[in-house]
């Protein structure tokens, strides 16, 4: 055997496979976005407890056990804050999807139930019924998320507007007294009969023909 033909010639190194691991770049983005989960839940806790006016950069960092500037340096301001802290996606039903006779209820019951969970909901209501941009951030949620569900079931376009503030009127109205003011007869009262008293309001809000008189 010639030393071309040397079976060690052409041999190749055995492959290992390493295990992946975490790159110095992903490290810091990874401790980033940890921070700010942990400065947005502190925010809505405290806004939701002291309204936006009292609310401080400085108690939100420390509730959140971080220095005032990191919070400063992620969101700028407390509006920057107060901004991120109560980005809302209401998910709303897709109309489409739903029997038109069981919007009202569908609605309700998406509603009631995003209440009970989510308690961003409840911190935005309670500083938007005492501050200007709470009840502006308030109205962009609704302005931005309701009114193109109402325009897909309301049998006039130019009336979606009004039926969407009618549907946020009964919706935050209970919201407000069962969960900010805790109304006690609010309170008591259960899912099955919020849905059973709301369902057939809000039905008649987005598709019943208009009322009053044709202007």
């Amino acid at each position: 055997m010639t030393d071309t033909d040397s079976p060690t010639q052409h041999a190749q190194p055995a492959q290992h496979t390493q295990p992946t691991q975490p790159t110095q770049s992903s490290q810091p983005a990874r401790r980033s976005d940890a921070t700010r989960a942990t400065i947005l839940t502190a925010a809505r806790e405290r806004f939701a407890a002291d309204g936006y006016e009292r609310a401080t950069i400085r108690a939100i960092a420390r509730d959140a056990r971080i220095d005032p500037s990191m919070v400063m340096r992620y969101y700028g301001n407390k509006e920057g804050l107060f901004a991120a802290a109560v980005d809302i996606d209401l998910r709303l039903p897709v109309p489409e999807k739903v029997p038109k006779e069981e919007v009202g209820r569908i609605f309700v019951e998406h509603f009631v139930a995003l209440w009970e969970k989510n308690e961003v909901l409840t911190a935005l209501l309670r500083v938007g019924v005492t501050n200007a941009a709470g009840a502006e951030r308030m109205q962009g949620i609704f302005k931005e998320q309701l009114v193109p569900v109402a325009l897909r079931v309301c049998p006039d376009p130019e009336q979606v507007p009004a039926r969407a503030a009618l549907v946020a009127s009964q919706m935050l109205g209970m919201a407000l007294t069962r969960y900010v003011l805790r109304l006690p007869p609010a309170v008591d009262l259960s899912r099955e009969e919020i849905v059973a008293w709301l369902a057939p309001t809000i039905q008649r809000y987005l598709t019943a023909p208009h009322p009053g008189p044709s202007r």
